[in-house]
């Protein structure tokens, strides 16, 4: 499977699992997301940070101070009675009492309850009683209200003050984290739909008329931006008394202040400690119920409540499905650092535009898109670094057998610049054959094994002495090899690296042959040859090429190794290359020479000189001594 196909199955998995992942979740399934949406939630609340809420409703609030006056809780219905008609006097759009009255109290206490519920416009509070903790949806064939709600029974205020006002369910929708995120508008029995008790007061306050469509609620011309379940998001605008907030007890007081009330919504509710009512919300561990359920009526009236209607819905399941793809196709593009850098920098990019469309009201799930993203290109970068591991041995192993056949310096040159020697290039450089004399009938007497030891010994001590001295191996001659001086590039010490070499190839060898036993050393022999001159040096072979030198210059060192032999000697040099070494002798060494040789092959004379060491017996001492 090429590299391509890979990616592109990777891709295909990605969106598949990024839809799956969306779709489980939109189903009910994956509820751990839930919680994890919570605190993202909560998160990017607090980066939004506490904000001004518009001045439309005051909540008149139970509190402490009124129940110390009173001397218990819940508070007597007469007392109420008289908290709301003081209310009512002030000229309110609409009273909503967040309190459910559905037990019977003193009767005179009722009856007067009841009489100043008729004196203004009142919305009294209901509750949905659920067959479990949890208010949970179960699919049915009723079309749109499928999605709501369904409850066992409705808890309603008594008769007599139902008949005096509207009615609305109070019950908020709660998260795993226990903090209200959103507010259903509409509840259903078996047998019918109620109204929530945000959506009655709004609908009140505004005097418009409430149009329950089947993927929408209207109050009026204005659309109710709810999720697709009919339930209205909510964001709060910071903690507890953010929304303008008086105590009951300036009613009995008589210290309430006229511009708190007048033309306002006024929703009075419980916030005594230890009442029960609070829920845990971004700003504050205690928020009272009534304040959740007035800020679900705030972004009704003024309608900034946060969007996450079926647009964002949708835009949800693209980035589900989008944002693995781009993150798997950034590190597929670039398998380096800047591939995870790319993937950052989008993931960054996507983390900032989330928080920012959160603050200007439009309410992107970031768990879902998380869930979708983070286990694919975990997966993938893992598959990638395990594959650029064993890509990394494979290099390795593939150098190290480079190294078995080219010189570090080619193998470093040809990393830089894989063309190298792609075309012939022509130069000067010095090049040193050496050849074991009786090897070939010595094979013929030897055990093959044996022989295949010997051969390897050779060819090592020759590898690290061409190596040592900087030396290119351009091939390995059976029982001889030829060593380059000059690649990959010429140098000024070419040709004195050469003779160096050659010298150190001669008493190595010599060394090594006195090692072996005297039934195999004492038929091997050796012949090294030496020249400086131009070559052309190139690389030959079809896929499978090697690093090579031809010309005049390897020919006449190959034959000056006949030369050696022709003459005693092992080691034959031309004058040219100790011209170019500028080397005078050594007083290791004896040089002698020089004869002007006859080389097979070649029409032209040859200046040969020739080394042997010098505690050797019967070799001459200078280098102006004649072979004759």
């Amino acid at each position: 499977m090429t590299r391509r196909v890979q990616i592109l199955v990777a891709l295909a998995l990605t969106a598949l699992w990024g839809a799956g992942i969306y779709a489980a979740h939109a189903y009910g399934h994956l509820r751990f997301l839930d919680r994890l949406e919570a605190t993202l939630t909560d998160w990017r609340t607090q980066v939004r940070g506490v904000q001004r809420p518009p001045d439309l409703v005051t909540i008149v609030a139970i509190d402490d101070t009124v129940v110390k006056r009173g001397g218990s809780y819940p508070l007597p219905r007469a007392d109420l009675a008289r908290v709301v008609d003081t209310i009512v006097s002030f000229k309110p759009k609409v009273v909503a009492i967040d309190l459910l009255l559905v037990d019977r109290s003193a009767a005179i206490g009722d009856a007067t309850l009841a009489n100043t519920l008729a004196t203004g416009p009142m919305v009294l509070a209901a509750a949905a009683i659920f067959p479990s903790d949890s208010e949970t949806v179960e699919p049915s064939s009723q079309g749109p209200l499928a999605v709501l709600p369904q409850a066992e029974r409705f808890l309603l205020p008594l008769p007599a003050f139902a008949d005096h006002a509207e009615v609305g369910v109070v019950n908020v929708a709660t998260g795993q984290s226990g903090s209200p995120l959103s507010v259903p508008m509409l509840f259903r029995t078996h047998d019918k739909v109620e109204l929530s008790f945000p959506l009655r007061v709004a609908s009140r306050a505004l005097d418009k008329p409430l149009t329950i469509a089947p993927d929408q609620l209207m109050l009026g011309e204005r659309a109710v931006p709810t999720d697709t379940d009919f339930a209205l998001p909510i964001t709060y605008y910071g903690p507890r008394r953010t929304i303008r907030t008086v105590s009951a007890q300036s009613i009995f007081d008589g210290t309430l202040d006229r511009a708190a009330i007048e033309n306002r919504i006024v929703v009075i509710g419980a916030s005594v400690a230890g009442g029960g009512d609070f829920y845990p919300t971004p700003f504050d561990s205690l928020m009272p119920g009534v304040e959740v359920v007035s800020t679900a009526i705030t972004h009704l009236v003024a309608g900034d409540g946060i969007v996450r209607d079926r647009r964002v819905r949708i835009a949800d399941a693209l980035a589900a499905i989008l944002l693995p793809m781009l993150l798997v196709g950034l590190l597929a593009w670039r398998r380096s650092a800047p591939g995870i850098v790319a993937a950052a920098a989008l993931m960054i990019a996507w983390a900032g535009l989330n928080a920012v469309a959160f603050t200007h009201g439009v309410w992107l799930n970031a768990a879902t898109t998380l869930a979708a993203a983070v286990p694919p290109v975990a997966i993938f970068a893992g598959v990638q670094l395990w594959a650029g591991g064993r890509r990394t041995q494979y290099l390795a192993a593939k150098s190290s057998s480079l190294a078995q056949f080219q010189a570090p310096a080619v193998q470093e040159w040809l990393a830089r610049d894989p063309n190298f020697l792609s075309k012939p290039v022509r130069q000067n450089a010095a090049v040193v054959f050496i050849d074991l004399s009786g090897f070939t009938a010595l094979s013929e007497r030897t055990d093959p094994d044996a022989i295949q030891e010997i051969l390897k010994a050779f060819h090592a001590l020759i590898d690290r002495t061409a190596v040592d001295c900087g030396g290119t191996i351009t091939g390995f001659l059976g029982d001889g090899a030829m060593i380059l001086f000059g690649l990959p590039a010429a140098m000024p010490d070419d040709s004195a690296r050469a003779l160096k070499c050659a010298i150190d190839l001669h008493r190595s060898v010599e060394r090594w042959i006195g090692s072996l036993p005297p039934a195999i050393g004492d038929r091997l022999g050796f012949k090294i040859g030496a020249h400086f001159g131009e070559i052309v040096a190139s690389r030959l072979g079809g896929s499978h090429q090697h690093i090579t030198a031809t010309g005049d210059t390897v020919n006449i060192a190959s034959r000056l190794m006949e030369v050696a032999v022709q003459n005693g000697a092992r080691l034959a040099m031309s004058e040219t290359l100790l011209d170019a070494a500028d080397f005078h002798g050594a007083p290791d060494g004896v040089l002698s020479g020089p004869l002007l040789a006859q080389v097979r092959g070649r029409s032209g004379i040859v200046t040969v000189w020739f080394w042997r060491d010098q505690d050797r017996p019967g070799q001459a001492a200078a280098r102006a001594e004649m072979i004759d």
